[in-house]
């Protein structure tokens, strides 16, 4: 999970995730300097199974997701943001899910606001015979990648780290093309989580001008090629069956 001025919503987002976890599992949480109560809120809770690192400077939720899976220590990874809520049995979902894949990505509900017409988007089942389809739609904008609606095994890191430079947003999208590169991604079709959508949600809302979309755009077609080329280089992983 990435944290920064969540104290609103970051407690009930935790309490949703904790009696989901077993007592050798870990919520590893980046705070990426916030200058509010959230990692008071955080460390009240008293579980064990948070690990917090404070981050001295913000540097954007990117990398700070790219922080969090570097030190994550589990053989399943979750991503998560501050202010949803998971819905019961989403871990044991989608653990399942990756018995036969390397990412899993989910559907989700939304409350709270609207979403837009591109958000409100739903993922349809897929195998990985149509991993290059995926890219492109992906890369469109028109297949809705969220990294709160992903899980992936850990033999992944390896081709996910680092995230290149130029990846400044949409790190799930960079996850979703690393997986879809190594041919292991399934679509579950059910919502895993409740989404909150309200003002200061990080994902962009609303019409941004045309140079930010096609530069977004140039950045993510430059991604997913990286993760093809990392997938040559490194080798393709394989899925143990």
């Amino acid at each position: 999970m990435a944290t920064y001025n969540g104290e609103k919503y970051v407690r009930e987002q935790i309490e949703s995730i904790l009696p989901q976890l077993g007592p050798h599992d870990e919520l590893v949480i980046v705070d990426d300097a916030s200058r509010d109560t959230t990692v008071a809120i955080i460390r009240a809770l008293d579980d064990t199974r948070i690990v917090v690192h404070e981050s001295p400077r913000n540097q954007g939720y990117v990398r700070a997701f790219e922080r969090a899976i570097s030190v994550a220590r589990g053989d399943v990874i979750f991503l998560s943001d501050q202010d949803d809520i998971w819905r019961p049995g989403r871990v044991d979902r989608m653990v399942e899910a990756l018995r036969d894949s390397l990412l899993v990505v989910s559907n989700f509900a939304a409350f709270g606001g609207s979403l837009t017409p591109v958000q409100a988007r739903r993922l349809r089942g897929t195998t990985p015979r149509r991993w290059l389809a995926n890219v492109f739609w992906v890369w469109t904008g028109l297949r809705p990648y969220y990294g709160c609606c992903m899980a992936f095994r850990r033999e992944l890191v390896n081709q996910l780290l680092p995230f290149p430079a130029y990846v400044t947003e949409t790190h799930d999208q960079w996850v979703g093309y690393v997986g879809n590169a190594n041919r292991g991604v399934v679509h579950l079709t059910e919502d895993t989580i409740d989404r909150r959508v309200h003002a200061s949600n990080a994902s962009a809302r609303g019409n941004r001008p045309v140079r930010v979309v096609l530069g977004a755009r140039v950045a993510m077609a430059r991604a997913a090629a990286e993760a093809m080329r990392r997938s040559r280089r490194r080798g393709r992983i394989r899925v143990a069956s």
